[in-house]
């Protein structure tokens, strides 16, 4: 099994203002103590079709060290507007929250992300610029995507192979019920092609929205 799992994952100030900072509340676990720490990181996709307007919100290092459930918030700043395409900072979008260890993810989950106008008037006769004080972001909190990526951790000899087959053999029962509804897909690989497999996932469900 993993070293360390999310055990929960709470949405805190939602619905709320685009420029308003995204917040989650975080409970992990530490099953087997880790030399270095773990990193937490928030990415804001600007849009589906091209990575390179993603954007990196936060990065933060907390240890691992000590066996036992952790929970802190996370507060970070919302995307920058002016490195966003135009015509997606309305409509869907994802974030993701992942945790990494040595430069490795190991765990990822994702969100669908709803940006739109609440006033009648903007949303029958939209202004040609995007009025980004007069928009609401809106967090699927309740539809989570989470996806376990295989990690040796710090396991060696006969144990190295439990961060391997902790993605295929994740005990799904008890993690989606102490994760409030969490989805879990199994990877057995962390490289590029994940991420974009993930990337054309999501853009695939946003296209349908």
């Amino acid at each position: 099994m993993a070293a360390v799992d999310i055990y929960n994952v709470k949405v805190l100030e939602n619905p709320a203002p685009f420029e308003h900072p995204f917040a989650f509340e975080i409970t992990y676990e530490v099953r087997e103590p880790l030399a270095e720490d773990i990193e937490w990181k928030v990415v804001y996709v600007g849009s589906a079709e091209d990575e390179k307007y993603d954007q990196e919100l936060e990065s933060v290092l907390l240890p691992a060290d000590t066996p036992g459930r952790f929970g802190f918030v996370l507060k970070v700043d919302a995307p920058l507007v002016s490195k966003l395409p135009a015509d997606d900072i309305l409509g869907v979008t994802v974030v993701l929250l992942s945790c990494s260890y040595k430069d490795a993810e190991f765990i990822r989950v994702g969100y669908y992300v709803n940006n739109e106008y609440t006033d009648e008037n903007l949303i029958e006769n939209p202004p040609a610029t995007v009025q980004i004080d007069k928009v609401m972001r809106n967090i699927g909190a309740d539809q989570p995507r989470v996806t376990k990526f295989a990690h040796k951790f710090d396991f060696s000899g006969e144990n190295a192979n439990e961060g391997d087959n902790d993605a295929e053999n994740a005990d799904a029962d008890a993690l989606v019920t102490a994760s409030a509804g969490f989805a879990f897909s199994g990877a057995s690989e962390m490289d590029e092609e994940n991420m974009r497999l993930q990337r054309e996932f999501f853009a695939g469900n946003i296209g349908v929205q």
